[in-house]
């Protein structure tokens, strides 16, 4: 090889890295959940329970706050897919779909994302939402699930978001903000399998009708991958990547559950780590995803620094209303597919 062949087969092997990692980029579908830890306006809603949000409340929640948190919210989603942010993104404790689209219009990345969001019956007031890649999606289908509580308590609904990718492939996307831990973590249990009940009951009538359907729930659902609901309910079993292309289309494969079993999380409670935070997905949608790649997403901005809760996610407020100014009290999951 002569010298002045070096430079140039340097020059073509460069060229070829980058349009082989760009096109790798174009192809890799990131998908998100992220409890954004209430996202609420500074104005009185008289049909929910917002006080505590408000700039009269002790948290003193004012304009300025919340246009700090919009701010703090895109720098995270906008770290995502290596500075480019995610492809699907679910967010539970968001109080209006205006919300949302103030993030997405004034904060993220202009004219990208879209919102697909329902109202629910939740006495505060918040709700599930849905940021999508406007680009390479468009919206086919939003609709509710609506949860039947043991005590009748008002609680949020399923949101339900059916998807083009590409004019090719149809996602259905499931974002849970299942019922709290509240009263104590079996007391409040049946909460969340009825919650778990209903969810299951729809991937079912989808996965009948086409068993190779692409689905994917996302969300906070206040329960452990091994638990009852997910694991039995739900159905919702391991990741096993060796034996991906054996699963079958109509079996769930919960993404985090490898990392909960290894006790990592998404939510630090009382100096333990829970994996609240998960994606689940059908045998037909597993196909398409790039082993391992399930993270709990935690940048070292994102996280608190120093003390007992060295670590865990930097939240908007501690210790009640003493404000941080940080991001949410959850961390991100994400996970990425190849199509």
């Amino acid at each position: 090889m002569t010298r002045t062949m070096k430079p140039k087969l340097i020059s073509t092997l460069i060229f070829l890295f980058i349009v082989s990692n760009y096109f790798a980029q174009e192809n890799k579908l990131t998908v998100a959940n992220w409890n954004i830890e209430n996202l609420f306006d500074v104005a009185d809603d008289p049909e929910t329970n917002d006080q505590e949000f408000l700039p009269s409340s002790n948290k003193e929640w004012n304009q300025e706050k919340l246009t700090h948190k919009f701010k703090n919210l895109a720098k995270v989603i906008m770290t995502m897919k290596e500075n480019s942010g995610p492809d699907l993104l679910g967010v539970e404790e968001v109080e209006h779909k205006t919300m949302l689209d103030s993030l997405v219009q004034s904060y993220l990345a202009k004219g990208k994302y879209k919102v697909a969001y329902a109202e629910s019956p939740d006495n505060r007031g918040i709700d599930c939402g849905l940021i999508y890649n406007s680009g390479i999606m468009e919206l086919i289908e939003v609709s509710s699930l609506y949860i039947k509580l043991p005590d009748k308590y008002p609680t949020r609904t399923i949101l339900c978001v059916t998807l083009s990718l590409n004019s090719k492939d149809t996602i259905v996307v499931y974002v849970n903000h299942w019922p709290s831990r509240r009263g104590g973590l079996q007391e409040s249990e049946d909460n969340r399998i009825a919650a778990a009940k209903v969810l299951r009951k729809s991937i079912s009538e989808k996965l009948k009708l086409n068993p190779d359907r692409k689905i994917v729930a996302v969300g906070d659902f206040n329960d452990e991958p091994e638990n009852k609901s997910l694991f039995e309910v739900v159905n919702a079993k391991g990741d096993s990547c060796s034996a991906r292309n054996t699963v079958a289309e109509a079996q769930l494969v919960n993404l985090a559950y490898n990392k909960s079993m290894n006790d990592e999380g998404s939510y630090l409670y009382q100096q333990t780590w829970n994996m609240l935070d998960q994606i689940i997905v059908s045998g037909g949608l597993y196909k398409k995803y790039n082993c391992n790649s399930f993270e709990v997403f935690k940048p070292e901005f994102l996280l608190t620094k120093s003390g007992k809760f060295m670590g865990a996610a930097y939240p908007t407020y501690g210790g009640g209303n003493r404000y941080l100014g940080g991001y949410s009290d959850h961390l991100p999951v994400v996970a990425d597919f190849t199509f």
